[in-house]
């Protein structure tokens, strides 16, 4: 089958690889018909992980069943489903507790396992044509039949739920405000999902245009950090106290204001600055225990300078840890399903597979308007 392979730092290519087989009896086998390009997919692209070339990307992904193994009891061929991008077993004790993000069985020595991602297991991606779903019954999404909603439903893999988790984590309740800092697909699911809660008022901080301009048209206020403090401007629209909660959609590759630098801890102290005191930030940027391109040697070792002593003398909670998409994904595809939720809007190109390698060069550069791809491998 074709499917993307990362050959090293900058360079994807679309590649024959081994198609994926039925390997346990709780497996499915699923003919991708669309599999999306994530924001943490371009840490590998960068080099920026400890990502060896030959792997296969993609841990977005949504399609058709095509084989089903022998102990699959709630599923079969011709189903149409969508993954989390989390694999987990459903039975361990993190697992049962709802942290499917932390399973503690796919990837021993670890905890959570992903589809297509540096130490996250051995899961084949699915930017491909095929893959193999471990856990079937549990990691399998069951979606409406046809194609109604695709560019919606593939969002339910990660970036809508981990949006949407970002508010969790930060206990965003109806009539409060939030600040989100950035404005990339995981940013303005989290705005979004700050609105379908019930938010009074959102901020999108970021500076990519295109970024801004999608936060304006759903209703969120766009804060262009290249154009002034945004914790001042946030300041100014809150009566001088502050956003009630904040939410980090950038993590570790944050760009230092004014700057063509990277300074990784630059929006964890804004956000301590821009909520008021005994406010709440959620934490669903991605930060990583080892960068090899980090700016500094402390920030290699995922060690960065935050500002402990104002989070506490503020009074501040923080919630922190990748998505336990499970908890959320039944829940916003009903939404989807019932007209409350389109997420689509984020989705600013759909290609074949073959315009991978294309598509990963573009996304990365932030031009052309590149702010979500989605890719069809069956195109």
């Amino acid at each position: 089958m074709r499917a993307v392979v990362y050959k090293g730092p900058f360079e994807v290519a679309v590649e024959q690889v081994e198609d994926p087989r039925i390997q346990h009896p709780n497996d499915v086998t699923v003919r991708v018909t669309s599999t999306a390009i994530c924001g943490s997919d371009l840490h590998m692209y960068e080099g920026r992980t400890a990502a060896e070339p030959g792997i296969v990307f993609g841990h977005e992904n949504l399609g058709v069943v095509e084989e089903t193994g022998e102990g699959v009891k709630t599923l079969s061929r011709g189903d149409r489903v969508v993954m989390p991008f989390n694999v987990a077993c459903g039975f361990c004790k993190n697992c049962t507790a709802g942290f499917t993000g932390f399973c503690l069985t796919v990837n021993p020595g670890f905890a959570g396992g992903a589809y297509g991602y540096v130490a996250m297991g051995p899961y084949v991606g699915g930017q491909a044509e095929y893959i193999r779903v471990p856990y079937a019954d549990f990691n399998c999404l069951k979606l409406p039949e046809g194609t109604d909603n695709e560019s919606d439903f593939i969002l339910l893999a990660d970036i809508f739920p981990t949006g949407y988790h970002g508010n969790e984590l930060a206990d965003v309740r109806p009539g409060e405000s939030v600040a989100v800092y950035g404005g990339g697909p995981v940013g303005l699911m989290a705005a979004y999902s700050a609105m379908l809660r019930g938010a009074s008022k959102v901020f999108v901080v970021d500076r990519v245009t295109e970024r801004l301009q999608k936060a304006e048209e759903i209703g969120a206020v766009p804060i262009d950090f290249s154009k002034g403090n945004p914790v001042e401007q946030i300041k100014e629209h809150t009566d001088g106290q502050g956003a009630d909660k904040g939410i980090d959609a950038v993590g570790y590759q944050a760009q230092a204001r004014g700057e063509d630098r990277e300074e990784p801890a630059t929006v964890l102290n804004s956000l301590v600055e821009s909520v008021r005191p005994t406010g709440a930030l959620g934490v669903p940027g991605l930060y990583v225990p080892r960068d090899p391109g980090g700016p500094d040697e402390h920030s290699k070792q995922g060690m960065l300078m935050v500002s402990i002593g104002r989070l506490f003398e503020k009074g501040l909670k923080v919630g922190t840890g990748q998505c336990n998409v499970k908890r959320y994904n039944r829940q916003l595809r009903d939404m989807i399903i019932e007209g409350r939720a389109r997420p689509s809007f984020v989705v600013s190109h759909e290609l074949p597979l073959d315009q991978a390698p294309s598509a990963y060069e573009k996304f990365d550069k932030r031009i052309e308007g590149y702010t979500k791809v989605v890719l069809h491998p069956q195109m």
